[in-house]
């Protein structure tokens, strides 16, 4: 309106331009009102906020409800040196977290030591106590540049470049109609072999760069860190986040690798929390404490920020009868792919049979995917612990203590039954309440774990 059709004298433009201005002044009055009507205070237990501008309202919100406390520093955040925290707690609607979306970086510290030591009982209503957040912290882990070269290439950050370019390319066609010379273009380009391989070097060089340069800028200032009570996790350089969760909150630990993590001995390793576990700004999982972690040091990481979690050395394998019951059950993907394929009949490479070949190709992966998963399948309990472990192409280790297990069932089909196996599902609290299950295990064991989870009555405190 004001720039592309600067001297267009469309009446759609003309007031378009006016109605911007009246929205735009309305929302800066409205911006304005809410910064002085909305108010806030604590005392020694609750969150006390008050807001509206015609409609007042108050919400008190108990530090006892609090499960993680989130901070994003924009780079906007970071020019005006102030920051954006949430306290977030496990409950729905406006009580499920209590936001400031810009404070002061001493004051959202201040409110976090407060509510800290409020939930300790170390302060009274009017006592205030301000000291350094940092300073009972252990740093477990800061990533060097080889991890982020690591990190660059097994995140396949790289390959983000392709979508972007592909984007870029239909806004330049909507305004500039670019298609037809870049049909032009391309089959000039087609025509000459060396500038064909120029171009591919170019851009794989371009996307690799593209691929460091963005994985270094997300974790470039990644560090995990925890004292006695919380886990800290902070990452970003210009786009700056820091999560905090309580160690007492954490329901289970998941340890999670894709194929191509195992194969560079890399892992994940996530928190199962009783709180929020996505940041509504953010499309990655805050609670994972660092997505390419070195096994060894993923494993005693745990140890080290956790001493209540053990994990077992050792775990059981599956037995054979298991691997039958996989490999008889039915795959629906292979069964509606060769219906289509049959109703479609490609002829692929010339081959007019080639429907019945794609599909004996399909049904040879997905019975060695079967195989592979049931090699790497495993399970053990561990006194007041349960550890399960499964897949192939993106395996998972999952390890939770008995106490944070909220319900188990134990279920058995006819082909199970008539083979002595079953399988076993557990569920966790977390938002959304968290489900892992294991298929194909041992009666015996299904029968130990249901007897092993019934022992959890000893351990429950009621409040």
């Amino acid at each position: 309106m004001f720039i592309i059709k600067a001297r267009s004298d469309s009446i759609y433009i003309t007031y378009g331009r006016l109605l911007f201005f009246i929205v735009f002044g309305i929302l800066l009055i409205r911006i304005l009102l809410k910064w002085l009507t909305h108010k806030y205070e604590l005392d020694d237990c609750s969150f006390h906020l008050y807001k509206g501008i015609f409609n007042k309202k108050e919400l008190s919100v108990p530090f006892s409800k609090i499960q993680n406390i989130n901070y994003r520093t924009t780079f906007i955040h970071r020019m005006l040196k102030v920051t954006s925290v949430s306290f977030e707690t496990g409950m729905h609607g406006e009580e499920a977290a209590v936001k400031f979306e810009v404070i002061s970086k001493k004051e959202a510290v201040q409110m976090e030591e407060y509510v800290t030591r409020a939930l300790k009982g170390e302060l009274s209503a009017a006592e205030i106590t301000v000291y350094k957040a940092e300073s009972n912290r252990s740093i477990h882990f800061q990533p060097s540049q080889k991890d982020l070269f690591k990190a660059s290439f097994t995140s396949l950050s790289f390959l983000v470049i392709i979508p972007l370019l592909f984007s870029f390319y239909s806004k330049m066609d909507e305004f500039f109609h670019v298609e037809g010379k870049a049909k032009d273009l391309f089959f000039g380009i087609i025509n000459s072999w060396w500038l064909v391989v120029i171009i591919v070097i170019v851009f794989i060089l371009f996307s690799v760069a593209f691929g460091i340069v963005r994985t270094f800028l997300v974790y470039g200032r990644y560090e995990i860190s925890s004292d006695h009570d919380r886990i800290y996790i902070r990452k970003g350089i210009f786009n700056e986040t820091a999560f905090s969760i309580a160690k007492d909150r954490v329901q289970a630990i998941e340890i999670k690798q894709t194929l191509l993590k195992r194969l560079l001995g890399l892992a994940e390793v996530k928190l199962i929390s009783a709180g929020l576990q996505r940041l509504e700004y953010e499309k990655l999982e805050v609670s994972s404490l660092y997505p390419f972690l070195p096994v060894r040091r993923a494993f005693e990481m745990i140890t080290e920020i956790l001493p209540a979690y053990e994990l077992a050395q050792e775990m059981e394998p599956l037995p054979k009868k298991s691997l039958w019951v996989r490999l008889l059950r039915p795959s629906w993907v292979w069964i509606l792919t060769t219906i289509v394929l049959a109703y479609v009949h490609p002829v692929i490479l010339g081959i007019r049979q080639a429907w019945w070949i794609c599909s004996a190709v399909l049904l040879v992966v997905i019975v060695l995917a079967r195989f592979l998963e049931f090699l790497n399948t495993q399970y053990t309990l561990n006194d007041r612990f349960i550890q399960l472990k499964k897949g192939f192409f993106i395996s998972s280790l999952f390890l939770s203590k008995r106490d944070k297990v909220i319900e188990v069932s134990v279920t058995r089909n006819i082909l199970q039954k008539w083979l002595g196996l079953a399988s076993i599902r557990t569920i966790n609290r977390a938002k959304p309440v968290y489900h892992h299950s294991l298929t194909d295990i041992p009666e015996e064991f299904a029968e130990s774990f249901f007897k092993w989870y019934v022992g959890r009555m000893n351990e429950i405190e009621i409040e």
